[in-house]
């Protein structure tokens, strides 16, 4: 700020430091009030010296003079509150308290700061001001004291740790904890999976089975081991006990591409071509690229008589097992007809990987 604003905005600010020694809760109401809207007369005086504004007022006046830098956050903040008391104490019902005197000598301290930067200014009679001192003869307002630094340790003694430190602490230890825990216990549930896919690999059916169902209960919410435990249900022709499997996967996951394509071949292989076409159609949008669904997709068309459609998807997963599809007979019976394909598809992918959702 230029030295001659600084000067205007000094002489204003020192008008108000009779009123601001006089601040008292015991005093009067009114009197105590006047003190207080004399006080905020005054820096609003100085702040229109300092950006050159006759104009502004209020909170704009503040706002400005945070803008230009000529004030920080905190003093900016405590004018504001000055501003609130000033507003306050207009009401002739209102009662002065001692947050409103405690707030206005704060506004006036940190003003009277910001007045002084780093180095004195001169007075109207030439004689510099060292900060903190008063420009005038009339009682000054003592600044805030200043709060020592705690001296440093003494020689072999260990410096106290803060709060937060041991707070910080505690939370890294906590965090290092739960990721041994997860990984100590939370990992058996994959185990059991990855067990029942090599056995399901290797025929070991009953073995699978188990695994499978031991994955389940560990991790209750990994749709995996109930899309398995589904198709090996259907395979054998167990169509009640493959449909709750497979409802069971979708409602942990129901955007499982893998789980919507088992309840679509699910569906196919007993004939409720509708349905199964809803779950390919599914499968389809949560796994664009998946050809067994495609391909499924197009036999179910087929076999609802919809071959236009149903030749798009065949064209778009290319040959395989559902390129042998016919049209259903007038009267279909349910389960798997002539010229309906086995629905099929590796359920690992790649094999051997669990798929995950």
């Amino acid at each position: 700020m230029s030295t001659l604003a600084q000067r205007s905005a000094r002489a204003a600010l020192d008008a108000a430091r009779p009123a601001v020694a006089r601040l008292d809760v015991n005093r009067g109401t009114e009197d105590l009030a006047a003190d207080l809207i004399e006080t905020w007369g005054a820096v609003e005086d100085a702040l229109r010296s300092l950006v050159g504004s006759s104009v502004l007022s209020g909170q704009a006046l503040i706002r400005e003079a945070r803008q230009r830098q000529l004030i920080d956050f905190e003093q900016a903040n405590s004018l504001a509150e000055l501003l609130a008391v000033h507003d306050r104490v207009h009401n002739t019902s209102y009662g002065p308290t001692a947050a409103d005197i405690n707030a206005t000598r704060t506004a006036f301290l940190r003003l009277d700061s910001a007045l002084m930067g780093d180095a004195g200014i001169d007075s109207p009679h030439g004689a510099p001001i060292a900060p903190g001192t008063a420009a005038t003869a009339t009682a000054p307002v003592a600044p805030a004291p200043v709060v020592p630094e705690p001296p440093p340790p003494a020689a072999g003694t260990r410096p106290h740790m803060p709060v937060w430190a041991w707070v910080a602490i505690a939370i890294v230890l906590v965090v290092i904890l739960g990721a041994i825990g997860y990984y100590v216990f939370g990992t058996h549930g994959s185990d059991s999976l990855q067990a029942g896919v090599t056995a399901y690999g290797a025929g070991q059916r009953e073995v699978a089975v188990s695994d499978f169902n031991k994955a389940a209960r560990e991790d209750p919410k990994n749709p995996v081991p109930h899309i398995y435990l589904g198709r090996m249900a259907r395979e054998v022709g167990n169509y009640p006990l493959a449909t709750q499997e497979l409802t069971a996967a979708i409602q942990d996951d129901p955007n499982n591409a893998l789980a919507l394509r088992e309840m679509g071949a699910n569906l196919l292989t007993q004939g409720n071509y509708d349905l199964a076409r809803d779950f390919y159609v599914k499968a389809v949008r949560a796994n664009p690229s998946d050809k067994v669904s495609l391909g499924y997709l197009g036999c179910t068309l087929t076999r609802l008589n919809r071959a236009s459609e149903a030749a798009t998807f065949l064209t778009r997963a290319g040959p395989g097992p559902w390129s042998n599809c016919t049209p259903a007979a007038p009267s279909s019976q349910t389960g798997t007809s002539p010229g309906t394909p086995v629905p099929g598809g590796t359920l690992t992918n790649p094999p051997g990987v669990v798929p995950r959702p």
